[in-house]
């Protein structure tokens, strides 16, 4: 619990003005009625301006310490895409590495990684039953505390031993899965952020990579 400067002003004021009507009370030698009614008058005031200290006060959570993980920065990206595809990839992976907690980005796209970026593992990511239930339910799903799930083998192979993934559904046929610094690292507007930059990478990826001519064209490794 947090208190900042005047909520402590004003809670020292309500907890010594409180203090001075009891000390008068007890000090007077008589019980007149207009000297009660004045202690009773101001032990309210000091009891209210403490109530004002404690509901001008706050919860703010100590951010989670970074993990320390192990990876190379460095980005990848599946040979053959369109050069549009390409910036598009590239900006939103480098807008989720900056203004969110995210540690590494990968999007994948019809059973292959489009693009990987952010701090790389040597092992290959294949989506396991937690990204296939996202593609299914078409929503995001966020696991605040990877260490805590039993399913948190499936990312391994993103990068050992991630704090907290999200995984963003590019409709039923792939992902953007961030593996985060920290447990619960990822805000309500990360999610929305990512929500919405999904929305827009499925409508190129559709329209770059039809599935008709996607076999044989986008089905080459992984290049640096």
């Amino acid at each position: 619990m947090a208190l900042p400067p005047p909520a402590r002003v004003c809670l020292g004021v309500g907890v010594a003005g409180l203090a001075l009507a009891v000390a008068n009370q007890l000090s007077s030698s008589g019980t007149e009625p207009a000297l009660t009614r004045a202690g009773v008058l101001a032990s309210l005031l000091a009891v209210g301006l403490m109530l004002v200290a404690i509901l001008w006060t706050r919860a703010v959570p100590e951010a989670a310490a970074r993990a320390s993980l192990n990876g190379d920065e460095g980005l990848q990206l599946a040979e053959g895409l369109p050069e549009g595809l390409r910036l598009e990839l590239g900006w939103g992976s480098q807008m989720l590495l900056t203004a969110s907690p995210a540690a590494v980005v990968l999007v994948h796209w019809r059973h292959r990684a489009l693009l990987r970026r952010g701090l790389l593992a040597d092992t290959d990511f294949s989506p396991g039953p937690i990204c296939q239930r996202a593609m299914e339910r078409g929503q995001a799903i966020s696991l605040v505390n990877l260490a805590l799930y039993p399913g948190r083998a499936e990312f391994e192979s993103l990068l050992p031993q991630l704090p907290a993934v999200l995984i963003q559904p590019l409709g039923s046929e792939g992902v953007v899965v961030l593996g985060g610094w920290s447990p619960r690292c990822f805000s309500r507007s990360d999610l929305v952020w990512v929500e919405g930059w999904a929305q827009r990478l499925s409508a190129e990826l559709s329209a770059a990579l039809p599935l008709t001519a996607e076999t044989g064209e986008t089905s080459g490794p992984i290049s640096a």
